[in-house]
């Protein structure tokens, strides 16, 4: 397992660089004719590759309606939980849409809009015969989980989990099926996804009720007021439309309370 910037030292590198920033990425986008988004590879049907190895799903289908919006090219850049901020931070990328929830913490390195196009809970992939039914049932239990992810704290203080923590989703899913933790930890959203899959659904459940709710954020660079505006109109939009919705749908999902709550909100 790879080591990761501590939380201070992302920090420290955001303000860093925020101060040093006096162009406007938005500007810069459209000068340069493309737009370079961060986004999951490995979270179907969010963001994954297919059978030719192109990453598709339905964050990517978000970012290539922000690239039509602005009419630039899209170039997309895979990335994970533990350096999503960074890549955003250090400008590998201009936006980040990946699976990441809204946190105040995360507020003070990145620049996350005001409104959430997204929500999920974390929850559980275990085999259908540990029979868990509550979240204490995990105490004294080998937890898989993604570093980076805010829930694994919760699950090992509030619930006595031991974590056994790695970088990627399959990574964790491997462990599971060797049988090096009991279950895997991770968003609902996700779970759900592979549970929808012949390799998981025979043997596998989603067990426990879905807690820690949280909404989904896409950030920008901190200082980026403009970027940023852009894409909080943009969020608005895509639920006014119902695009979420209609995205949720050719992926496969049961449209979401949350995107049916929103879509009535703006609609």
């Amino acid at each position: 397992m790879k080591n990761i910037l501590t939380f201070s030292t992302i920090l420290a590198a955001a303000f860093s660089f925020s101060a040093n920033v006096n162009a406007d990425d938005l500007d810069d986008i459209k000068a340069k004719g493309k737009l370079v988004v961060a986004v999951k590879a490995d979270y179907k049907p969010y963001g994954y590759r297919n059978g030719s190895g192109d990453i598709v799903g339905l964050e990517i289908d978000l970012a290539k309606d922000v690239a039509k919006r602005l009419g630039v090219e899209l170039e997309l850049v895979p990335a994970q939980s533990s350096n999503r901020m960074e890549f955003l931070i250090d400008g590998k990328v201009d936006l980040l849409i990946a699976t990441m929830s809204d946190k105040p913490s995360r507020r003070e390195v990145v620049y996350i809009a005001d409104q959430a196009y997204y929500s999920s809970g974390s929850n559980i992939i275990a085999k259908k015969s540990s029979q868990f039914t509550s979240w204490g049932d995990l105490n004294g239990q080998e937890v898989c989980g993604i570093q980076g992810a805010f829930y694994n704290k919760a699950t090992q203080t509030t619930f006595g989990a031991t974590m056994v923590i790695f970088d990627t989703n399959e990574e964790s899913l491997n462990a599971l099926e060797q049988g090096k933790c009991s279950a895997f930890v991770y968003d609902d959203s996700y779970i759900a996804g592979i549970l929808k899959e012949a390799q998981w659904s025979a043997d596998y459940e989603m067990p426990l009720p879905t807690i820690n709710d949280n909404p989904w954020g896409l950030a920008v660079r901190l200082g980026e007021d403009k970027f940023h505006s852009f894409m909080n109109q943009t969020i608005i939009d895509w639920h006014k439309t119902g695009l979420i919705l209609d995205l949720e749908t050719k992926y496969g999902l049961k449209n979401t309370p949350f995107a049916l709550g929103m879509n009535g909100l703006y609609k």
